[in-house]
């Protein structure tokens, strides 16, 4: 799953935005890229239950295109 995230700015945002993605589903592999705005989710996961915990850190996120 490839999700954009607002707000993404730097490396303690981009590792907030793993750590949630981690609390969310802890089996997945996540792979930040604050440059592209973008975040990819390796595994199975709940989509909403990611993106609710995404939202939770204080970022704005939309599934990719």
């Amino acid at each position: 799953m490839e999700l954009n995230v607002k707000g993404m700015t730097c490396g303690r945002c981009e590792a907030a935005v793993a750590r949630a993605v981690k609390g969310a589903a802890p089996q997945v592999e996540v792979a930040a890229d604050r440059a592209r705005g973008r975040v990819e989710v390796i595994g199975a996961a709940d989509a909403e239950r990611v993106i609710g915990a995404i939202r939770a850190a204080g970022f704005e996120v939309v599934p990719a295109e």
